[in-house]
C-alpha cells in the first residue's frame, strides 16, 4: 500500500484531502495529515459518519522541525505540501534524500529552482505552481498557445487575471469580499514589485502604486471585475514560450472599489509588518486609524483620511472603511502587534464566510493574435462556485489539480524528474481532462479585431 503524506490542513486542504481518500481503496493509498494543529489534522480526514476514515491517519507537524520533516518524509511514497511557502525548500530537500516525489501548489522560488540539476540526477520530481494560480492557468494557457502556434498563428498578447471572490448571493457586504484563502496571504498580498510588458514596453510597478494600476475585466454573466497586475509576468515569457510576445500580464481581479479602499491601507501603511505598535493591547481601533495621519485639532479622523486618499468624508471608500470598524471605538486587544497584525484581527471579524455563504473563482485568459483571418481575440473564461465554507471553489481549484498530479505520479503517467511547473503537454493534458470531469471548465469564445 502507498503512503501520501500531506503537509498542512488548512482551508485550501479540503477538497484535496477528500479527493485523495475518494481514490483511497481502489488505487490501495494510505494518507496521512500532518499539521502543527493535530485537531485540523484529525479533522480533515473524517467520514461522513463523523469517524476517522480507515486509510488515513492524522500527525502533529512543525515544518521547521528538520528531523520530524525527514521523518515523516521517509516513510512517504508521495508527498504534497500545503505549508506557507518558506517552508517548502525544507521539505523539497528531504524528498530528494529519500528520493520522493513532492507536489506543491506555490510558486517555485529562486532556491527552489536550485534544486532542478539535483533532482533530474536523482530523478526526482519537485512539481510546483500546480495548484490554481499558479497552476490551473498554466495549464489552461499552455495548451491554447500550443494549439494557436500549431494553427500557425502569431501570439501577440495574453492577459490572464484570477481572482477569489464571493458568489453572487453571498456578495453581501461593501468590499464584495471576504476570506477563502489564508488571510494573512491577503493581507500581504502584492508586496514587492510587479512588472510585465505593454506593447513593448517593460512596466514596473511598486507596492505603494499596485492598487491605483488597473485594468477592466468582463465575464459574460458576471459583469466587470477590476484587475491588479500580479507580481512578475516577465519570468512566464520564457516558460510558455512567447519570448518575444509585445504584450504580457498576469493579475488579480477583485469587485470594483475594492482596489481604491484597499489602496487606502496601503498608503498609510496598515499592511506593515515590520515593527511593533506602541501599547497596541489597549488602543481602539480610531485610535490604530489616527496613529497614521498627522495631529490635528480640527479636522476628524476621518476627514484627514480622506484628505489623504482625496477622497470626500462621505465617498464611497470611507463607506467601506467605516463599515470595517476602522472609526469604531472597540478595543484591539493584542499585545505587541504590528500593523498587519492588527489589520487582519479587524478584517477577520468582518470577512468571515457565514455558513451558508458560497465563494467564488474566476479565471480569464485573453490572447490576441494574428492567423488567415486577421487580428482576432481568444476570451477564455473559468467560473467556479463553492459548495459551502469548507468545500469553497478555492479549496476545489487548488484541491484537485494537487490531488489529480498525485495520482498521475503515483501511477507512473507522468515520468518527470526536476524542478517542473504544469506548462508541459504531458502534465497539462490529462490533468486538464480530468479537472473537466469535476466540472472545472473553461469557455471561449473568439471575436475579430479588424476594423
Amino acid at each position: 500500500m502507498k503512503q501520501i503524506l500531506v503537509l498542512g490542513a488548512g482551508r485550501s486542504s479540503y477538497t484535496l484531502i477528500q479527493y485523495l481518500l475518494f481514490h483511497a481503496a481502489q488505487e490501495k493509498w494510505h494518507l496521512v495529515v500532518a499539521d502543527t494543529d493535530l485537531k485540523a489534522a484529525q479533522g480533515k480526514i473524517l467520514g461522513l459518519d463523523g469517524q476517522p476514515h480507515p486509510l488515513a491517519g492524522a500527525a502533529l507537524f512543525n515544518g521547521e522541525d528538520l528531523e520530524a520533516c525527514d521523518s515523516l518524509v521517509m516513510t512517504a511514497d508521495l508527498v504534497v505540501s500545503l505549508l506557507p511557502a518558506h517552508l517548502h525548500l525544507n521539505v523539497a530537500k528531504a524528498c530528494l534524500k529519500f528520493a520522493r516525489p513532492l507536489v506543491t501548489a506555490s510558486y517555485a522560488a529562486p532556491e527552489m529552482r536550485q534544486l532542478d540539476a539535483q533532482a533530474k540526477q536523482r530523478g526526482v520530481l519537485l512539481l510546483n505552481e500546480c495548484g490554481l494560480d499558479p497552476g490551473i492557468d498554466h495549464a489552461s494557457a499552455m495548451q491554447t498557445i500550443h494549439q494557436l502556434k500549431a494553427e500557425g498563428a502569431k501570439l501577440l498578447a495574453f492577459r490572464s487575471y484570477t481572482g477569489g471572490l464571493l458568489a453572487p448571493e453571498s456578495d453581501n457586504n461593501p468590499w464584495h469580499y471576504k476570506f477563502t484563502w489564508n488571510p494573512r496571504n491577503v493581507v500581504g498580498a502584492g508586496r514587492g514589485m510587479a512588472k510585465y510588458i505593454v506593447n513593448g514596453q517593460y512596466k514596473y510597478v511598486p507596492y505603494h502604486r499596485l492598487f491605483s494600476h488597473l485594468e477592466t475585466i468582463k465575464v459574460e454573466g458576471y459583469g466587470e471585475f477590476e484587475g491588479y497586475p500580479n507580481r512578475d509576468s516577465l519570468q512566464y515569457r520564457d516558460q510558455y514560450g512567447l519570448d518575444q510576445i509585445p504584450t504580457m500580464i498576469r493579475g488579480t481581479l477583485r469587485r470594483p472599489g475594492f482596489c481604491q479602499a484597499w489602496n487606502a491601507f496601503v498608503q498609510l501603511g496598515m499592511t506593515d509588518d515590520s515593527f511593533v505598535i506602541e501599547n497596541s493591547a489597549n488602543l481602539t481601533h480610531r485610535e490604530f486609524t489616527n496613529s497614521f495621519l498627522q495631529y490635528s485639532r480640527v479636522f476628524l479622523v476621518e476627514e484627514k483620511l480622506a484628505q489623504i486618499m482625496n477622497v470626500k468624508p462621505d465617498s464611497e471608500l470611507i463607506g467601506r472603511l467605516r463599515w470595517l470598524g476602522l472609526f469604531d471605538h472597540s478595543k484591539i486587544g493584542l499585545h505587541r502587534a504590528t500593523p498587519a497584525d492588527v489589520l487582519l484581527k479587524i478584517l477577520q471579524e468582518k470577512w468571515a464566510l457565514a455558513p451558508d455563504d458560497r465563494d467564488l473563482i474566476v479565471m480569464q485568459h485573453q490572447f490576441e493574435y494574428t492567423n488567415s483571418h486577421g487580428r482576432q481575440l481568444l476570451t477564455s473564461s473559468l467560473v467556479v462556485q463553492g459548495d459551502n465554507p469548507q468545500n469553497t471553489a478555492m479549496a476545489k481549484t487548488v484541491g484537485l489539480p494537487l490531488g489529480i498530479a498525485a495520482r498521475l505520479i503515483l501511477n507512473g503517467k507522468l515520468a518527470l524528474a526536476g524542478v517542473q511547473i504544469p506548462t508541459l503537454a504531458e502534465i497539462y493534458t490529462p490533468l486538464l481532462n480530468e479537472l473537466t470531469e469535476w466540472g472545472v471548465r473553461f469557455t471561449e469564445t473568439v471575436t475579430s479585431l479588424e476594423e
